[in-house]
């Protein structure tokens, strides 16, 4: 297990309120050099696109042929709201993105060409079929819901994490509780062909439960969203919440590293490159701890702009600088996420698609080392050293050169990615 002592308090950045991402939990061959990509698979209002899982069987084989090699779901249950984050009956697989057969069809699709499949695990909370609580599909009585949740009627045990006002808070601590969600997830696996899980808002209820979850489930991969605040002046605090998080699941997760975006976007929008160097000369978001453990990203279905399309705006990434970001997390350590978004409507799909390959090619993962070369007020620039040669990149404005022997993989405004 890591952990890192550091001291000092944690400020509020601005972010919104949103549903927050939960990290990743490993299981087996993902348990240290990942060469795995995700593509986040949706955004906040796919359910406008009837049905979804069709737009993601169509595209099975360009999902391949990119290179991603996981594809995060969104919630598949049924619920109370379109988008599937407040879940009402967990075995009932029609939704709003589709029928149960069309979600078999999509991941089946995705098999045929090797590509895992992530169910979006909502378990911190729940509705009732037709009023505060009556859960069907399993069915559960009070003692589920924790002790002090906005329904009154409340008979569980007091919650293990921060709460959650729209649906009832679940009791985790309760043995039926856990049984009936370990055997749903398997179910989930068995039944309709998901490979692992991303877990909603893991701040909600205390990281020993996805341990636990992962080790009755045992997925190919995890990844738990623990959105929390970020002071810029202390993002050691922040990444040390991601390790005491990943720590807590007993090391079986991953954890999305919001300490990496929050310092990115910071660094590319007022050209404080700096920020993405820590005092020890290594990364400073999560990946500069515990790179194995940490899933990069630029931008979700609650960060992401509203416009053009597919976000909440909540704590968006600039969108001119977005292949910047893209340059970054796709050739540091860390198992990075692409957003649907960039990759299929912003026209970002050729130059993503070059990054990935060269990734590959030079045999970057998890793992990786990185050697920062430059980190000022005008460009950050680092050499990765993969498995069967290594990749530089810059971002930027500022001028830098890797030297001779390297090759341009691709290049753009204020970005630029070599190979060796």
């Amino acid at each position: 297990m890591f952990k890192k002592k550091v001291s000092g308090a944690v400020v509020s950045l601005s972010w919104a309120l949103g549903l927050v991402v939960s990290s990743a939990a490993y299981a087996g061959p993902m348990d240290g050099n990942s060469s795995d990509v995700m593509l986040q698979g949706f955004h906040w209002r796919s359910t406008e696109t009837s049905p979804w899982w069709g737009v993601i069987q169509g595209k099975a084989a360009d999902i391949k042929n990119s290179g991603f090699t996981m594809v995060w779901f969104p919630p598949s249950s049924d619920a109370a709201s379109n988008e599937g984050y407040l879940p009402r009956q967990l075995y009932v697989q029609n939704s709003k993105y589709g029928t149960e057969a069309q979600l078999k069809a999509a991941i089946g699709a995705l098999h045929t060409y090797g590509v895992k499949a992530l169910a979006d695990i909502v378990v911190n909370h729940r509705v009732g079929t037709t009023n505060w609580a009556d859960f069907t599909n399993p069915t559960w009585g009070s003692w589920a819901v924790t002790k002090g949740d906005e329904w009154t009627g409340a008979t569980g045990n007091y919650d293990t994490g921060d709460g959650y006002s729209a649906a009832r808070d679940l009791d985790h601590t309760n043995a039926t509780v856990q049984t009936d969600l370990k055997s749903w997830m398997n179910w989930l696996k068995s039944s309709i062909g998901y490979d692992g899980w991303r877990y909603d808002y893991v701040k909600g209820f205390n990281g020993s439960y996805v341990g636990n979850y992962n080790t009755g489930t045992v997925p190919y991969f995890s990844v738990g969203e623990l959105w929390t605040d970020l002071n810029l002046g202390n993002p050691d605090a922040h990444r040390q919440q991601l390790m005491n998080w990943i720590d807590a699941t007993g090391g079986k997760s991953t954890a999305f590293d919001f300490t990496t975006k929050g310092l990115l976007q910071q660094a590319v929008q007022y050209n404080e490159f700096w920020r993405l160097k820590d005092s020890a000369g290594k990364p400073s978001g999560a990946i500069g701890w515990w790179a194995a453990k940490s899933v990069t990203f630029i931008d979700n279905h609650d960060t992401g702009p509203s416009s053009p399309s597919g976000g909440q705006n909540h704590w968006a990434f600039p969108g001119d600088k977005v292949m910047q970001g893209y340059a970054y997390i796709l050739t540091h350590p860390g198992i990075p996420c692409v957003y649907w978004v960039h990759f299929y409507d912003w026209g970002h799909a050729a130059a993503i698609k070059s990054l990935i390959a060269a990734r590959k090619e030079k045999g970057v993962t998890s793992t990786s080392a990185v050697s920062i070369q430059a980190a000022d007020t005008s460009k950050y620039a680092a050499i990765i050293t993969g498995n069967s040669g290594s990749l530089a990149m810059k971002i930027g404005s500022g001028a830098w050169s890797p030297g001779t022997g390297w090759t341009l993989v691709n290049s753009g405004t204020n970005w630029a990615v070599w190979k060796k």
